[in-house]
């Protein structure tokens, strides 16, 4: 089926003729559409708190790596005291005390501002901003994962309750037949035996009630928690999700939307851009280093002097530094091979991303239509099954039929009812997986 707006016309259409079953929320409750949920969770999510706290770490790395551009300065004082020395002749003998003056002092000023480093310094910062890239990447990453189990829950939710307004309604009516079979009883024409089998149901109906419920609380209670609602918060899903018109597109239109917008393939190929980056920093440490250099020296005594000068030393210097490491001829080719071979797997981990996310987005929208497929098949059981209870509830009370048919008929409209209700929200649950999964959530 190629016609999306077609498809998205008719389950507007049958939703709005089928039976929404929740229409507002009761005292204590608070209706939230799913946007507002997810714009909620971007404020108030503890498990979002990292990353965002990751990405302002990552970008306060830049601003460190290019303090690299700026000049070097240090200053060195010395304060000391000095001893006296000796003299002896070159066998050792003939030994003389030197008077050295004991107070020595010391004061040195060096700045070096680099020149030319082999663009360490520029692929240092460009590194810095591709992980700030990256880590921006992962953030939107986490937003879109507790975006998506935001949307589970959410779901998950409405469809509870859609199915317990279902559980109430075949109560009810299964109370309504108990009471006309108790009637029936007092009449003479019916078995305390059909009485205790009708009652076993609405038991088992009540139970499965009780058990809905207890879902309903825990599924509630995750999504507060992950969304960073206030504590008792309940959240009742905005029934007009199910009658909004979604965004038709081929496969080939998904892909194209994964392809661009993917946080995955966004993170993968971040990665790829880092470990080439990489590559460039080993290669700049084969290059010289230049610099420019100037500095202040003071010192005293004079101890060059025999005898000491007790007086202060003082000159200044200006002029260009260039250094070489020469081990890096024979250190850095074993570094460098490790950075390709980094590379190399980056880009394979690019290259597996990419097959996946593909994958998904086809499993997804392969899903996407057959969720159609499956509402147009359930509104077909839920009529057959209506119709098959009508007569099969009439046929027992002209005494055509047995309790069992009675039991059969009424459980296979329930089981009809809560799969018409699974079918309408998987429609709504595949579209946000498809959204989820090309990056568009």
């Amino acid at each position: 089926m190629n016609n999306h707006r077609l498809l998205t016309g008719m389950l507007v259409a049958t939703l709005l003729s089928g039976g929404m079953l929740i229409h507002g929320a009761t005292a204590g409750q608070e209706v939230l559409p799913l946007e507002r949920l997810f714009e909620i969770a971007e404020s108030n999510s503890i498990q979002l708190r990292p990353s965002f706290t990751a990405e302002e770490e990552a970008c306060h790395e830049i601003s460190v790596a290019r303090t690299g551009r700026l000049p070097e300065i240090t200053a060195n004082l010395s304060l000391s005291y000095i001893g006296d020395g000796f003299t002896t002749k070159r066998n050792l003998s003939d030994y003389q005390r030197a008077p050295i003056p004991h107070f020595g002092n010391g004061l040195a000023i060096n700045i070096t501002q680099p020149v030319y480093t082999g663009g360490a310094i520029k692929n240092s910062i460009e590194m810095a901003e591709l992980k700030s890239t990256a880590s921006r990447y992962a953030t939107e990453l986490q937003r879109d994962n507790i975006r998506f189990q935001l949307t589970g829950f959410y779901l998950d939710i409405y469809k509870c309750r859609n199915l317990r307004s279902v559980l109430e309604q075949n109560i009810s009516q299964a109370r309504k037949v108990l009471g006309e079979m108790q009637a029936r009883y007092r009449q003479g024409v019916a078995l305390q035996n059909d009485i205790t089998r009708y009652e076993l149901l609405v038991s088992n109906l009540e139970l499965q009630l009780i058990k809905l419920d207890n879902t309903l609380d825990i599924l509630n209670r995750n999504l507060a928690v992950t969304a960073g609602l206030p504590e008792g918060t309940v959240v009742v899903p905005d029934s007009t999700i199910l009658s909004r018109s979604l965004t038709p597109g081929a496969e080939g239109w998904w892909q194209q939307q994964a392809s661009e917008n993917a946080p995955s393939l966004k993170l993968a190929g971040a990665g790829v851009d880092i470990s080439r980056k990489a590559e460039s920093l080993v290669k700049s440490e084969r290059l010289p280093k230049i610099g420019l250099q100037a500095g202040w020296t003071i010192d005293g005594p004079i101890l060059v002097e025999v005898p000491p000068i007790n007086r202060n030393l003082s000159y200044w210097y200006v002029g260009v530094g260039v250094s070489y490491n020469l081990s890096s001829l024979y250190k850095t080719n074993k570094s460098l091979t490790r950075s390709r071979i980094a590379t190399r797997h980056s880009q394979e981990q690019l290259d597996a991303t990419r097959e996946n996310v593909s994958l998904g987005v086809r499993a997804d929208y392969v899903r996407y239509l057959e969720a159609y497929e499956e509402l147009k098949t359930m509104q077909k059981s839920v009529e057959l099954a209506e119709r098959n209870y009508r007569t099969i509830s009439t046929r027992y009370s002209a005494d055509m039929a047995l309790i069992t048919d009675m039991l059969d008929a009424a459980n296979s409209k329930l089981d009809a009812e809560q799969q018409l209700v699974n079918a309408r929200i998987n429609i709504i649950y595949y579209y946000y997986k498809l959204l989820f999964t090309t990056g568009t959530i």
